[in-house]
């Protein structure tokens, strides 16, 4: 997984993307991602780091089957909120 921290004046913002899905457009319908490299291309790390940021982040953006799950598994994101796109995940994280 490809992680980014990005500090903000709203907060820290995290990307988490799988590796394999860097560059690739995903769709479902009206919805359409693309996990842009100029904002998804940072530190390839493990589960745990993923964790870790999620833990400490204001706002995530999270790509890829493996990258969500860890997010609903760490309990980050619920499982009915995920959006299942062509060959792919995604879920956003806001901490209110």
């Amino acid at each position: 997984m490809l992680l980014v921290e990005r500090d903000t004046p709203e907060g820290l913002l995290v990307s988490v993307c799988d590796e394999s899905d860097l560059g690739e457009t995903f769709e479902n319908g009206e919805v359409s991602i693309t996990a842009d490299p100029s904002f998804y291309d940072g530190e390839a790390v493990d589960a745990e780091a993923v964790t870790d940021a999620l833990a400490r982040c204001d706002v995530a953006n999270i790509v890829g089957t493996e990258s969500v799950r860890v997010a609903v598994e760490a309990g980050f994101v619920a499982e009915a909120n995920v959006l299942d796109l062509d060959g792919t995940r995604h879920a956003q994280y806001l901490r209110l």
